[in-house]
């Protein structure tokens, strides 16, 4: 879980989310998304989960990972958007 400092600081998965295709015009959405985020991610997860709206291709080649890093990653990163999925949809 994330700390409350990391919760005031971190922002980059919102901001990614308003700066993509998707996200373009949709505050709401990547508020709650961003919200999401600040319950389950660390700064750290977050900014690599920011990356992931920019460059959707690093998500796969971080879920295929065979390394221990990426897979405990990815786990988080599930639980993520598990809680995205049902707090913003």
């Amino acid at each position: 879980m994330a700390s409350v400092a990391d919760e005031a600081m971190a922002k980059d998965v919102g901001n990614a989310c308003l700066a993509s295709d998707r996200g373009a015009g949709k505050q709401t959405l990547c508020r709650c998304i961003q919200k999401a985020a600040d319950r389950t991610l660390t700064r750290r997860d977050q900014k690599r989960a920011a990356s992931f709206f920019a460059k959707p291709e690093l998500a796969q080649t971080t879920r295929r990972s065979d390394s221990r890093r990426d897979e405990a990653f990815w786990d988080r990163y599930q639980v993520f958007g598990d809680v995205a999925r049902k707090y913003c949809s």
